[in-house]
């Protein structure tokens, strides 16, 4: 995968997204499935914003049978369906629990009939799915007992039980962005990372192309197509601001929060407690809306928090002064867990749609499903805009925007089925079967680092595997699994372009948690080696990725000698 500024500018493509997080991403891929000559350019990282950041969760739709919204339910579970088919290593079922507590509205004959209908309704989940640790289990009751020995540390006096369902979950929500853009870049599109659209090119009132800017070099340049697909995510109502839109209204946001906490998981299932806030729109409400906390990697991740937020995404951060009401939030929600500042390791946000600022009765109303705009009724051809809501819905999302945009087509092949075609590094039968079987030929690598690379790269595991038999190569970068070899694989194959790509998004590194300086400054050494970085660009690029970590409220810890 290798960024080409010039070919971009040198050809006109039937099809060129603009935004390279996951609804972009699988805009590119649906786009070259087609056929379609296919751009995708980004103005930060591919998956750099709120693909990144968000809670890691795959969800099955479970929240819209209190809405009574059935179609958006099948919807929704079958999204979960197809990442669990075509990307098995970035995507397993989570195991939840929701307690029970007396006979009304928190008790456990209610929550059965939801999840029993629920079932009922999602018969068809794990159609195509072959490996048996892939599908998604049906909902089951838990016994007091059963309940307090996987959470000993819940209040028993009035507890009843529990209910267990399954979601999906993401072990790195940055690769399977990146899993999305290298299929697309393999089939044939060109895409580019740190190039930022600034404007559109226009032929009277068809959209042509855009004008954009390498944010690396400050050079500009034109790329050229037939039709563009707006899929820049917070940042796409910012393209509109030209009189030839009208009068175009930028949509509310959510700025959607979570935090890794230094707690090691009592188990492997999930856990469900009513937090502050109410989902005004539900038909049916058990209480509030449920916060998560839930095991990922070997600590805790909870979330997710809802807050308002009118001004620029660039700005979007947790600011140290609100971490003390979230923790007091959780704390009233669990207070098992007992947070304190110290214990929060990481903190994410991202933006997304939010629905109207208040309900009828005052409270938040959340945003339900990805806006999706044809210009056209503006007067303007060859422009579609998505501004996807959901990462679950990404892929079907994108591919109904595609749908619609290539209406203005002559000759619009159909939709693929990319619903079954597996990822890059993602045609796996047996995920614990490539598990074993990488083990086998990575005599001598530690073994957590070769389960990260199964996890990360799929079936793609053998290409770290050939780089870390290279002296130095193998070697470790800080407490971490992360070896040279990725870092080095990701400058040369997946276009890694500043440190803080590799830390944040290519690798492990910085998954969680401050890797701590060493790890940095070594991950830092091999870039500058293979890009030809000046010592100034290496402290520039270090700067930098600390800065970036110091936004997600991640410091290095004690433990790491620093």
């Amino acid at each position: 995968m290798q960024r080409d500024l010039r070919r971009l500018s040198n050809e006109t493509y039937d099809l060129l997204v603009i935004g390279g997080g996951a609804f972009g991403a699988a805009a590119a891929w649906d786009g070259a499935l087609r056929g379609l000559s296919v751009a995708l350019i980004e103005r930060s990282d591919f998956g750099g914003g709120a693909s990144a950041e968000c809670f890691k969760m795959v969800h099955g739709g479970i929240r819209y049978l209190q809405h009574g919204d059935v179609r958006r339910l099948r919807a929704s579970c079958h999204e979960r369906s197809a990442l669990l088919r075509i990307a098995p290593h970035l995507v397993s079922p989570l195991p939840i629990v929701i307690p029970t507590y007396g006979h009304g509205r928190q008790g456990k004959a209610l929550l059965a009939a939801g999840l029993w209908v629920y079932d009922g309704l999602t018969l068809g989940k794990n159609a195509r799915i072959g490996d048996p640790q892939r599908r998604i289990a049906r909902p089951r009751l838990l016994s007091r007992r059963e309940t307090l020995t996987l959470f000993p540390e819940l209040e028993s006096r009035s507890l009843t039980g529990g209910a267990v369902f399954e979601d999906g979950q993401m072990y790195n929500t940055a690769r399977l962005v990146l899993a999305f853009v290298r299929s697309a870049a393999r089939r044939g599109a060109h895409v580019a990372n740190y190039l930022e659209a600034t404007g559109f090119l226009w032929d009277g009132d068809r959209i042509g192309g855009v004008r954009a800017r390498d944010r690396l070099t400050g050079d500009e340049l034109e790329i050229r197509a037939r039709l563009v697909l707006n899929a820049a995510g917070p940042w796409a109502d910012y393209l509109l601001e030209d009189e030839r839109f009208g009068r175009h209204q930028r949509g509310h946001f959510s700025r959607d929060a979570c935090f890794i906490v230094d707690r090691r998981p009592s188990s492997r299932y999930a856990l469900a407690v009513p937090g502050a806030t109410r989902d005004s729109d539900a038909l049916v409400s058990r209480s509030a809306r449920h916060l998560f906390a839930v095991p990922w990697r070997d600590r805790l991740l909870i979330g997710v928090w809802h807050r308002l937020f009118p001004a620029r995404p660039d700005v979007a951060e947790v600011e140290e002064a609100e971490l003390t009401a979230w923790i007091a939030e959780i704390n009233a929600a669990y207070p098992p867990l007992r947070l304190k500042r110290e214990d929060v390791l990481y903190a994410h946000c991202g933006l997304v749609p939010f629905g109207d600022e208040t309900s009828s009765s005052g409270e938040l109303s959340f945003g339900k499903e990805s806006r999706l705009l044809d210009h056209r009724v503006q007067g303007v051809k060859g422009l579609v805009t998505i501004i996807g809501i959901r990462y679950t819905t990404a892929r079907g999302d994108a591919g109904r925007a595609l749908d619609l945009l290539l209406e203005q087509h002559p000759k619009a092949p159909p939709r693929p089925p990319t619903d079954r075609t597996a990822l890059l590094g993602g045609d796996i039968e047996d995920t614990e079967a490539l598990l074993r079987r990488a083990r086998a030929e990575a005599a001598g690598v530690a073994a957590a680092s070769v389960e990260s690379w199964v996890r990360n790269y799929g079936t793609e595991y053998r290409a770290l595997l050939e780089r870390a038999r290279a002296p130095g190569e193998a070697a470790r970068l800080g407490e971490g699994a992360t070896v040279l070899a990725e870092v080095s694989h990701a400058v040369s194959e997946e276009m890694a372009l500043r440190l803080e790509d590799v830390v944040l998004r290519r690798t492990d590194l910085g998954s969680g948690e401050h890797p701590g300086r060493a790890a940095l400054e070594a991950a830092a050494a091999r870039m500058r080696a293979l890009l030809g970085w000046s010592e100034a660009r290496e402290r520039e690029e270090l700067a930098g990725t600390e800065q970036i970590l110091a936004r997600h409220r991640a410091a290095p810890r004690a433990r790491m000698g620093l």
